[in-house]
């Protein structure tokens, strides 16, 4: 169980938002269960490498790996702080936790393909793996790419992107919708919005990749992966603002 010893130790717990959650509910533990299976499909090998070579590739797969990860542990704490902030377990959070654990379990292998293609190209082309010194990785590499089409593998990343952002938007939605139900105050009132801009957010940014890669050619597919540099200044920015209107609560 991932989220008990959190609980107990009041991992991630903000004085601005009152926690109504303090004890780990079945289907946070499902969702767990899910999220812990998909970082174990996201290991390089499941296997001990047995050559020095299986160890140098299982090294050469740690950057994908770690990006995969910190995606991954990313959403799993957004989902952990939805749950703490506001216990919500009925039809509706239900319904739309099975459909982000299905996008998690559906969307894991995309990811880690996409990621290991990248950094594969980019150690390659950098010159930190020597092609002449690791022919079977650089082998590998080149194996991806052959009939690859970047539009597409555009569209099924930021269709996943998408769905999930709009998931969470849902889930913040409908707890904005119960707010008197579950008594927020004006503060937390305020947070829960700025949850909800900041889902909004990506998903804005998910729609405009999906109509890059999809209304565009593939010589343009790196721009819908590069859009995704928006993410940084729009949530600064909507940082900032939010900030300046933050209520004190008394």
């Amino acid at each position: 169980m991932i989220r008990g010893p959190l609980v107990e130790s009041a991992f991630g717990s903000d004085p601005r938002f009152r926690w109504r959650s303090h004890e780990v509910n079945r289907v946070e533990a499902f969702s767990d269960a899910v999220f812990a299976f998909a970082l174990t499909l996201l290991v390089v090998a499941l296997e001990v490498p047995r050559t020095y070579e299986q160890l140098l590739d299982a090294v050469r797969g740690f950057p994908a790996f770690a990006a995969c990860f910190a995606l991954l542990y990313l959403l799993w704490y957004q989902h952990y702080t939805f749950f703490r902030r506001h216990g919500i377990v009925d039809r509706f959070v239900l319904v739309w936790n099975a459909v982000l654990v299905f996008l998690v379990l559906f969307f894991v292998y995309p990811l880690k393909f996409l990621f290991s293609l990248l950094f594969g190209a980019w150690m390659l082309q950098l010159g930190w793996i020597d092609a002449e010194t690791s022919p079977q990785f650089a082998a590998r590499v080149q194996e991806a790419f052959d009939g690859w089409d970047p539009r597409q593998l555009m569209l099924i990343y930021s269709s996943g992107y998408l769905a999930v952002s709009i998931v969470f938007l849902l889930l913040y939605r409908h707890a904005w919708k119960l707010r008197e139900r579950l008594e927020l105050d004006a503060l937390e009132r305020h947070i829960t919005v700025d949850a909800l801009l900041a889902h909004g957010i990506d998903a804005c940014i998910g729609i405009l990749s999906l109509a890059i890669a999809w209304f565009g050619s593939a010589d343009n597919a790196a721009f819908a992966g590069l859009i995704y540099a928006l993410l940084g200044p729009a949530h600064g920015l909507r940082g900032y603002l939010r900030g300046r209107r933050q209520p004190v609560r008394a």
